[in-house]
């Protein structure tokens, strides 16, 4: 029997209406709801310095308001993690919102992820849990399953186990669901959102993408008919390499291998996805942990006309005697070459001068900065101006991983009639090792080439993990990828992203997926919420990279 799970959200701010679309488009058993991000538990947890009752996401709520009654009418079941820091305080407020609404809708939620207790340092430190305790909550009659921090694609593992009734150790179906989780959890990023062939079809307003998988683990990606967007292949490939790392994709159930997955387009905007094969879980579980960094603050300096490098020395000298007397911590410059010779236009002939400061004092963030910047109107480079004036400086998070045994946390199902049922770890683990690189493909015969962007014959999606960014690369045909496989080192990589060329670079190849895989150490700094450069997320390095011309081969072009 088909079990069709879709998705109404990929984080906390997707489009409102989504949950409406979803429940009204077509037939649904699960609607899934992905909030959560490392900057999410970063906002929550502020969010709960100012009020103890807060820590999940609000907007949930509200699309419940105009929702439920859709969801209980139609029967599908809702499992999301917009539980975020406080799961048991999301629980009550939809309780209380059934009743207002008399609906007669069953919610039971999940803990045992919040470990900030034993990181005193911490704002939040939440483990990935699995899907095992929502399956608990389903199985047990839940109608709606509220959870904190879980894995992405334990949303659509955990019902997909209470539905097939799944053991622990059926490795490959487990592991089927978590590709498909995977594909799910962002959204309409799987229906042709941020895709890099964007043109191939209409994506003004795509629709949200489901899954109809089968007992063997294996599934088919589609969308509701009449909705915005496509599933293609390479719709379905660019999600899959999105923030990930090696062949294998470890999680808290299962570790998936990406090596095994076969995409095979099932007609129109169904994308089946098979032959998946899992390995038992690494022997630990991940915690996020976030912390505050201090204050941060920026202004950015429009340099105008001539002279451009001259007058972004005068001003970096300016500044940087005022904020060394000040002894601000972290002083970082970027000159943003945005000028144009002879330009038509004001806006073309500047460039953009983006100072930004760092310190466990917001006094030195704040006003330090913006007394030295205002001082400046009248006595600096000809055409002085900012985009802004500096603010007081805002708190900053940084973030990293850590990792403990699966007995360190209590995994509980907590049933909507109150009872508490403990999850038991992974009976087996298999400690996470690298996959052997496979061989490479027959490079393609020699012949003519001409310099042209890769983005001509490669689509790419790249996207952050902690500090860590990774950049996916994939060719659309099979010349293509014989190409791309031995054109596309870490060498030539780190020369067309000139970022990368003093940090750890790892190339991990994907056949089956005629992709590449590359993870880059440290470009992001201590994470999305450090804002360590000016694409924090890393959301665009593959699209600059796409941008980079090289040799192509006549014959792709």
């Amino acid at each position: 029997m088909t079990l069709r799970i879709g998705n109404a959200s990929g984080f906390y701010g997707d489009r409102f209406d989504a949950m409406r679309e979803m429940l009204t488009g077509g037939e649904l058993d699960v609607l899934t709801g992905d909030y959560l991000a490392e900057l999410t538990m970063l906002i929550l947890g502020r969010d709960r310095l100012k009020d103890p009752a807060a820590g999940y996401a609000r907007t949930f709520l509200r699309q419940l308001e105009e929702c439920l009654g859709l969801a209980h009418e139609r029967g599908v079941r809702i499992v999301t993690n917009a539980g975020g820091l406080n799961p048991a305080g999301l629980t009550n407020a939809v309780r209380k919102l059934a009743d207002r609404l008399g609906i007669p809708v069953r919610v039971a939620h999940v803990e045992g992820d919040d470990l900030t207790a034993s990181h005193p340092d911490a704002l939040a430190a939440h483990a990935y849990l699995g899907g095992f305790g929502i399956a608990a909550c389903l199985r047990e009659g839940a109608d709606v399953v509220v959870t904190g921090r879980v894995t992405d694609a334990a949303l659509v593992t955990g019902p997909a186990v209470a539905h097939f009734d799944w053991r622990r150790t059926d490795y490959d179906r487990l592991a089927g669901a978590v590709v498909a989780g995977h594909v799910l959890e962002c959204g309409a990023q799987a229906t042709g959102g941020n895709y890099a062939f964007f043109r191939d079809g209409d994506v003004r307003r795509p629709g949200f993408p489901l899954a109809e998988f089968h007992e063997d683990g294996s599934c088919v990606i589609t969308k509701h008919p009449g909705t915005g967007g496509f599933v293609d292949v390479g719709t379905v490939t660019a999600q899959l390499l999105y923030e990930t790392g090696g062949a294998r994709y470890a999680g808290p159930d299962v570790t998936a291998r990406l090596d095994t997955v076969r995409l095979t387009q099932d007609g129109p905007d169904r994308v089946r996805v098979d032959g998946v094969r899992g390995e038992a879980p690494p022997p630990t579980l991940k915690v996020g942990v976030n912390r505050l960094g201090g204050f941060r603050n920026e202004v950015t300096f429009v340099l105008t006309g001539l002279d451009i490098e001259a007058k972004a020395d005068l001003v970096r000298e300016q500044m940087t005697e005022a904020l060394t007397k000040s002894r601000t911590a972290d002083v970082r410059w970027d000159l943003v070459r945005t000028d144009r010779p002879d330009a038509a236009t004001e806006e073309t002939a500047s460039a953009l001068l983006r100072l930004v400061v760092r310190d466990p004092d917001q006094e030195k963030v704040g006003r330090a900065l913006s007394s030295a910047g205002v001082e400046l109107a009248l006595a600096s480079y000809p055409g002085f101006h900012v985009l802004a004036p500096p603010g007081k400086g805002a708190p900053y998070g940084v973030f990293e991983d850590v990792y403990v045994p699966h007995g360190a946390v209590d995994h509980v199902a907590v049933l909507y009639d109150g009872r508490r049922v403990p999850v038991a770890p992974a009976a087996e683990t298999l400690v996470l090792d690298d996959v052997p690189e496979p061989p490479l493909p027959e490079p393609l015969p020699p012949g003519p080439t001409r310099r042209a962007p890769l983005g001509l014959v490669a689509g790419a999606r790249s996207g952050d993990k902690g500090g860590n960014a990774n950049v996916g690369v994939w060719a659309r045909t099979d010349e293509a990828w014989r190409w791309l496989a031995h054109e596309l080192t870490v060498d030539r990589f780190r020369e067309l992203i000139p970022e990368s060329r003093t940090l750890p670079v790892t190339r991990h190849s994907l056949p089956n997926l005629r992709a590449l895989n590359f993870v880059v150490e440290g470009i992001l700094g201590a994470g999305v919420a450090a804002q360590h450069r000016f694409d924090p997320q890393a959301k665009a390095l593959g699209e600059w990279l796409r941008s980079r011309h090289v040799d192509i081969p006549e014959a792709l072009l």
